[in-house]
C-alpha cells in the first residue's frame, strides 16, 4: 500500500518500522504531513533501549502493509541522521540535509514540523500561549513562541543477563580401605576322665580285655566371609540462588543551561505548564 493514498495515517503511529531486509528500526512516533499537499512526508521513528533516539525519516520510498512500516534505509542511516528536535520547525536548509543524507530528492512539498505538520495522533500543534497559527519571532531564523524550552538528559539505568559461568555435577568411583572386626569361633579337643561305676561298668566291661583302638574327633572353625553390595546412600542436585549485590554506574549527562541578556531583573522566573 503506498502511503500517499492512505485513508488514515495517523494508523501507523506507534507500530513498528523495519528496513527492507526485515531488520527492526525502531517504532513509530509520529506522522507530519506536508503542507501543501497534505499528505504524509516525514515519521519520527524512536530508537534506542528505552527509546530515547528520535530520527526523521522520508516517507517518499516508504510502504505500508497495514502492520508496520517499510523504509529502504538501515539502522546506521537513521541512527547517524542530522538530528532535530520534533518540537522545532524544519527550515528548508533542514530539510534538504535530511533528504541529502538519505540519498534523495527533496519531494517538492513545504518542509514539515512539529508547529507547521498535523500529527497523525491526532494531536493538534499550537504555539506555546494556546492558539493555533499564532507565533511570535525568533531572530535565529525560523518562528518560535514567547518561551524557550530547556530540556536535559536523565539518566535510565537497567540490566540485562550475560552468561557468567557453568557448573556440572560429575562422578567418579575412588577405592578406600574399610577395617573391622566380627566374632569367629573354633572347636578345641579336650579330655574328660571319669571312673567306673555302676552306672558304666556295663559299658567299661564290654569288648575284650585287651585290646587296641582309636576314636576320632572332628573339630570345626568360623572363618570371615567377605561380600558386596550396592546400595543408594543420597541424592545429590544443583540449584541456584540469587545474591544482589549494588554495581556503580557512572555516566555523562548533558543539560541545557538558559542565561538571560539585557534583563533588568535576572531573577530565574519559571513557568508551569505542559510541553506540547
Amino acid at each position: 500500500m503506498t502511503l500517499a493514498n492512505m485513508s488514515n495515517p495517523d494508523e501507523m503511529t506507534g507500530a513498528p518500522v523495519n528496513s527492507r531486509d526485515g531488520s527492526s528500526l525502531g517504532k513509530v512516533d509520529a506522522i507530519y504531513y506536508a503542507n501543501d499537499t497534505n499528505k504524509p512526508e516525514w515519521a519520527a521513528v524512536k530508537s534506542g533501549l528505552f527509546g530515547g533516539h528520535v530520527s526523521l525519516v522520508p516517507l517518499q520510498d516508504g510502504s505500508w502493509d497495514g502492520n508496520a512500516l517499510t523504509v529502504p534505509f538501515d539502522k546506521d542511516a537513521l541512527k547517524s541522521a542530522p538530528h532535530r528536535d520534533p518540537d522545532s520547525e524544519l527550515s528548508p536548509t533542514d530539510e534538504e540535509e535530511l533528504y541529502s543524507h538519505y540519498g534523495m530528492s527533496s519531494s517538492g512539498g513545504s518542509p514539515t514540523s512539529a508547529d507547521d505538520a498535523q500529527p497523525a495522533s491526532g494531536d493538534s500543534r499550537r504555539d506555546r500561549a494556546g492558539e493555533p497559527g499564532i507565533r511570535g519571532h525568533d531572530t535565529s531564523g525560523p518562528t518560535t513562541d514567547d518561551a524557550m524550552t530547556r530540556s536535559e538528559e536523565r539518566l535510565r539505568v537497567g540490566t540485562e543477563e550475560h552468561e557468567v559461568g557453568r557448573a556440572r555435577l560429575r562422578k567418579h568411583i575412588v577405592t578406600e580401605n574399610v577395617t573391622t572386626t566380627i566374632p569367629v569361633s573354633r572347636e578345641e579337643v579336650t579330655v574328660e576322665r571319669e571312673p567306673i561305676t555302676e552306672t558304666n561298668r556295663g559299658a567299661a566291661l564290654a569288648g575284650e580285655d585287651l585290646s587296641e583302638e582309636t576314636h576320632e574327633v572332628t573339630l570345626t572353625e568360623q572363618r570371615p566371609v567377605v561380600d558386596k553390595q550396592t546400595v543408594p546412600v543420597e541424592r545429590v542436585r544443583l540449584g541456584t540462588e540469587t545474591v544482589t549485590d549494588d554495581q556503580q554506574v557512572d555516566e555523562t549527562v548533558r543539560k541545557e543551561v538558559i542565561d538571560t541578556e539585557g534583563a533588568k531583573n535576572p531573577a530565574d522566573k519559571r513557568r508551569r505548564g505542559r510541553k506540547n
